[in-house]
């Protein structure tokens, strides 16, 4: 019983961080994709430590309590489209353990099946969203500039994620569980 407590309260304090996440990225301008990124990361612990049910259910939490308490709701799209990336690529990761292949062949699939979510979730919201998140629509040239911007930005995302699993949360863990 005691250890079912701790797992819901570090649930319950890593989801109240990711909502206040998502609100100060409404009040602090210049570190709002930082703060969404730091907010979709909590998704990856949850996953990671609890399993991909608990994962799913803290991804769905957060996007509709930030849905409800965030002031800025395309904030709250930004954030689920950003966990609904970790939570597959976390998906991915699991199903590619139980495989037995290569190394080398699993992180070539793994990347080139992180590469692929990312698009099904980047390019339909760059390109049939466009004077949503620009204003107006963009010339050919610079569409394919965002375009090649958001691959890049992807890797270091991933780069950012791959730290805070391993150095951060690796460093924290011992204290909460």
């Amino acid at each position: 019983m005691h250890v079912k407590a701790k797992k819901m309260a570090l649930g319950g304090l890593l989801l109240a961080l990711t909502v206040i996440c998502m609100a100060l990225g409404s009040v602090i301008e210049s570190g709002t994709l930082f703060l969404l990124a730091a907010a979709s990361f909590f998704v990856g612990i949850i996953f990671r430590e609890f399993g991909g049910k608990t994962g799913a259910a803290f991804y769905a939490a957060g996007v509709l309590l930030g849905a409800i308490l965030a002031p800025n709701k395309f904030y709250v799209v930004t954030y689920a489209a950003m966990a609904a990336y970790i939570l597959a690529v976390e998906i991915v990761w699991e199903l590619l353990g139980g495989w037995n292949a290569d190394v080398k062949k699993k992180k070539r699939i793994f990347l080139a099946v992180k590469y692929a979510v990312f698009n099904v979730i980047y390019l339909p919201a760059v390109l049939f969203f466009q004077e949503l998140l620009f204003g107006k629509i963009l010339p050919l040239w610079m569409m394919a500039g965002i375009l090649l911007a958001g691959q890049a930005a992807l890797f270091f995302y991933d780069c950012a994620y791959e730290y805070v699993q391993r150095e951060l949360w690796g460093k924290v863990r011992g204290r909460f569980l």
